[in-house]
């Protein structure tokens, strides 16, 4: 037996309006089969019937009248291919279609959409192991384009929900497979905020029934009357949880539409919640295969900033004629906020500088290579260490980076045994002699915070042998799986023990000694130490 069908097309995207039944109305009534808005659709503006295999077209006495192929009519035996306007609307197309065989039903369609999805599913799945790729875009506008044709609806969208478990809207499409904008998809969240919450899929047969109207004002103004929407769950949660453990929502499948169409059916709501369950698997592995591409490149992309800060950074080790240097930082991510820097002025000094970032992973890797360019430039035209710390305290104020400052610790050692430092804020440096331990504290505040900050130096002669230790606060508070400090007497203790090592022998004592008393605890801060011995 032939089938009849009407593709409608207006502002709402594209739909199919079957017509099994013999009368099909048209207008602006929401009891019509065909329903438009727009100010020249009359309520009852047009009607098909049909008479035994042919198909008539009929106006109602519509006010601004009924068109075939561009021909006002009154009356019409409509062909295959006719296309309809009711009034002057030219936004609105509808073309009459006469098949020779019958539809495929929702439910034989559902069994096919959802074995698609499922090896879409185990595809994403393989690939995510690759861990590169965009997919979920693609995977979203397919399940709702086949949810559509499913239940024969006129529009659909798909909320996730978020780090936070809040909806997040994805993606509308209308028939056709025409993507919406968010914006113009006028709906409210009451409907699938509780489907989301309930895990149970419902069916609303009239949105202007009860209190819904009120909040769905402009999804009526458009017509849509009939909504369905089922929760997106994960099967491997339903199967591997107990009843008391309850299910893994993950978002929600939204349908509307303006007919009393399919979208009503019991056997549709069947048919969809399949889809939906095979849907949500799919979702999940693009969305993991989405992120694990993300990943890998933000891996990569702080595996090369490692490398550049590394290069940034002096060798580990340097000897001179009247001086022995040793260095190391050991970022807690894949890049830090600390930094060691030495390098020789003139033939007859060196300077050595340590500091320390507020904050940890990228800022503070930016911060630290600006401070380290400063440093650098500077090195040579300072009046000393204390005229240092105040030239890169200005720099750093004349860049503005809000809650941001450095510790920092600059110091010059001449040939003759004579150290120059100023410490900025940053932990009291230890000076080994064999009389005893002293600490490093002249200077002033931390850089960065106010560009009126003074800062002091001082002067002491070092023997031959002296040797001075400064480190940052990641060593100090280091932190054991107690939470207990490795704390300053430790350090100094492992200092003294090491008096007689060299300098590299002691850099890797010092760092080997907070690790033992971590016992593999997460650390929260970089590790960094810098040793120089006057060797003359």
């Amino acid at each position: 037996m032939s089938t009849a069908r009407l593709e409608v097309v207006d502002q709402t995207g594209r739909r199919t309006v079957p017509m099994s039944e013999t009368l099909t109305t048209m207008g602006r009534r929401s009891e019509s089969h065909v329903r438009l808005a727009g100010t020249d659709v009359s309520r009852d503006h047009a009607d098909i019937t049909r008479e035994g295999e042919q198909y008539v077209l009929r106006d109602r006495g519509s006010r601004f009248g009924t068109f075939v192929n561009g021909t006002q009519i009154t009356e019409h035996t409509l062909v295959s291919g006719d296309s309809i306007r009711l009034g002057q609307n030219a936004e609105c197309q509808i073309v009459f279609q006469l098949d020779a065989g019958g539809n495929t039903s929702s439910i034989s369609w559902a069994t096919s959409a959802a074995g698609d999805l499922r090896q879409v599913s185990t595809l994403l799945e393989g690939l995510r192991a690759l861990g590169s790729g965009r997919v979920l875009d693609d995977v979203l506008a397919m399940v709702i384009d086949s949810s559509i044709e499913v239940a024969s609806a006129e529009r659909g969208f798909i909320m996730l929900a978020g780090a936070d478990n809040a909806l997040e809207f994805k993606m509308a499409r209308g028939r056709g497979r025409i993507t919406l904008s968010g914006k113009s998809f006028d709906t409210s969240r009451k409907i699938p905020e509780q489907v989301f919450e309930t895990g149970e899929a419902r069916i609303v047969a009239d949105l202007l029934d009860g209190d819904l109207s009120a909040a769905h004002t402009g999804t009526v103004a458009l017509g849509i009357r009939h909504v369905m929407c089922v929760p997106l769950v994960l099967v491997q949660y339903v199967e591997q949880a107990q009843a008391d453990l309850g299910q893994k929502r993950i978002g929600v499948l939204y349908l509307d539409s303006r007919e009393r169409g399919a979208i009503l059916s019991p056997l549709t709501r069947s048919a969809l919640e399949t889809l939906a369950t095979e849907a949500a698997v799919a979702i999940e592995n693009a969305r993991l295969y989405r992120e694990a591409g993300e990943k890998a490149r933000l891996e990569q992309e702080l595996a090369i900033a490692a490398e550049i800060q590394q290069a940034l950074m002096p060798p580990g080790e340097c000897q001179g004629a009247f001086f022995e240097v040793a260095g190391t930082t050991v970022p807690c991510r894949a890049i830090g906020g600390d930094f060691f820097d030495y390098l020789e002025i003139g033939t007859s000094s060196i300077g050595v500088a340590l500091g320390d970032v507020s904050g940890k992973g990228a800022p503070a890797a930016l911060l630290t290579a600006a401070v380290q360019g400063m440093f650098t430039v500077l090195s040579s035209e300072a009046a000393g260490p204390a005229g240092m710390l105040a030239k890169i305290n200005l720099g750093l104020k004349r860049r503005n980076i809000e809650s941001k400052f450095v510790t920092m610790f600059y110091g010059v050692l001449e040939h003759d045994g004579r150290l120059t430092y100023s410490n900025g804020g940053h932990n009291a440096p230890v000076l080994l002699r064999p009389d005893g331990t002293s600490r490093l504290e002249t200077g002033g505040m931390p850089l960065g915070m106010f560009d009126f900050a003074a800062f002091e130096q001082a002067t002491l002669a070092l023997s031959p042998g002296d040797t001075l230790v400064v480190f940052s606060d990641g060593i100090s508070e280091a932190q054991n799986p107690e939470g207990e400090e490795y704390g300053d007497e430790r350090l100094i203790a492992c200092l003294e023990a090491n008096r007689a090592a060299s300098p590299a022998e002691m850099r890797e004592a010092l760092i080997a000694s907070a690790r033992v008393f971590a016992r593999g605890a997460d650390q929260s801060d970089d590790m960094t130490v810098l040793i120089i011995r006057y060797a003359q």
